[in-house]
């Protein structure tokens, strides 16, 4: 059993108040599959089959379920240990359970067992037994990412290919303060030259725009050729470009060799215009042999990356992961001294709730009074 999609067939079956005609039907389907991502109802989908499973193994109804039940279902994740003793389960999975089981009722026209007070008090009781920090990837700063990118700078074939594409991911990824799920989901053609103040880029979708908004990202124009943001993006553009083209591998290995070397600036000689209408991904998979696939990178190619150049760097690539751009952006603006409000403007957070947790956990110095008491 799915959800919500099967919770919308009751909703919209012949046990509904009102019977619905099949596109009538068909319409409300889309709309409510549409009120979530893709990637939410998925998960919800996968824990409401986990809880109709614990449900019929303890004989307990799952829909309508009693608040009780709930509760007794959410211990019971609490409670589990994995052989090494360790838990079974994460809060925040225990947490998410809980909205997918509300989410699936809400969806059938229930009310939610959530909207029972008792269930937010025992999720509540779970978080304080469960006082553990939540473990959080390490930010690259300014200083990682440069030595990030001294692994790119080999630049023969075909190993090249890949270090024009990683240099371009980490470079866009820390500046435009990019979740790796917006890096995958990135077309050419949201790539916007401007030679006043370098590339813009649109974020047509983001986690926290699900109605699909917007945002339009800034990447000014670096000093140093290897730490250039639009630099690099362009020297990927070329080689997508010759990769698309009619010359194939010939055209991508000259390609390669005409504008894949960063020592030289190349983002204000004019001749990059916008790829108007390419709906192509922009960050893209790679084969053996310096092969561009056509497919887009998905986020754990996007973490694999980040680890793999890390470790080339000589760090721990178990510190590093795909969140380490967002997180070393907004702790670096703040140890830089920018404010919540202009952090936002690039992050696109609604508040400085989130913000406030790098400020207090990578830079607890910035801004701090400790700083004025002479010791």
């Amino acid at each position: 059993m799915n959800t919500p999609v099967a919770a919308i067939d009751r909703a919209t079956g012949p046990g509904a108040i009102q019977l619905l005609n099949p596109a009538d039907a068909a319409r409300v389907r889309h709309a409510l599959e549409n009120s979530i991502s893709r990637a939410t109802q998925i998960a919800y989908s996968s824990d409401w089959r986990a809880f109709i499973g614990w449900c019929e193994s303890s004989a307990y109804i799952p829909l309508p379920a009693a608040a009780e039940t709930v509760i007794a279902y959410l211990t019971s994740m609490a409670s589990s240990v994995r052989p090494d003793g360790k838990d079974a389960y994460a809060v925040s999975t225990i947490v998410r359970r809980a909205a997918s089981i509300n989410a699936s009722h809400v969806a059938a026209g229930i009310a939610p067992p959530g909207a029972d007070g008792r269930v937010a008090l025992a999720l509540k009781g779970i978080k304080r037994n469960r006082s553990t920090p939540q473990r959080r990837v390490a930010p690259l700063l300014t200083g990682d990412i440069r030595l990030l990118l001294e692994s790119t700078r080999v630049r023969t074939w075909p190993d090249g290919v890949a270090a024009v594409r990683d240099a371009a991911l980490l470079l866009t990824g820390f500046a435009g303060a990019f979740r790796r799920s917006e890096l995958s989901a990135l077309n050419i053609s949201d790539v916007t030259p401007d030679l006043s103040e370098g590339i813009y880029l649109r974020v047509r979708r983001s986690k926290t725009d699900q109605e699909g908004e917007g945002q339009v990202k800034g990447l000014p124009y670096g000093v140093h050729p290897l730490t250039c943001p639009p630099c690099a993006l362009y020297r990927w553009l070329d080689l997508l470009a010759a990769a698309d083209g009619e010359d194939g591998r010939p055209g991508l290995v000259r390609a390669l060799r005409t504008s894949g070397q960063p020592t030289d600036h190349i983002c204000r000689d004019g001749r990059h215009q916008r790829r108007a209408g390419n709906e192509s991904p922009l960050f893209r998979s790679l084969a053996g042999g310096g092969v561009i696939k056509p497919g887009r990178m998905n986020g754990h190619a996007v973490n694999e990356v980040i680890k793999r150049r890390a470790a080339a760097a000589g760090l721990d690539p178990d510190l590093y992961g795909g969140h380490s751009l967002r997180a070393g952006f907004i702790t670096q603006a703040f140890k830089s001294g920018a404010d919540a409000r202009s952090i936002r403007r690039q992050t696109g957070h609604k508040g400085d709730a989130i913000l406030s947790v790098y400020d207090r956990e990578n830079a607890p110095l910035q801004g701090n009074a400790v700083r004025n008491i002479w010791l």
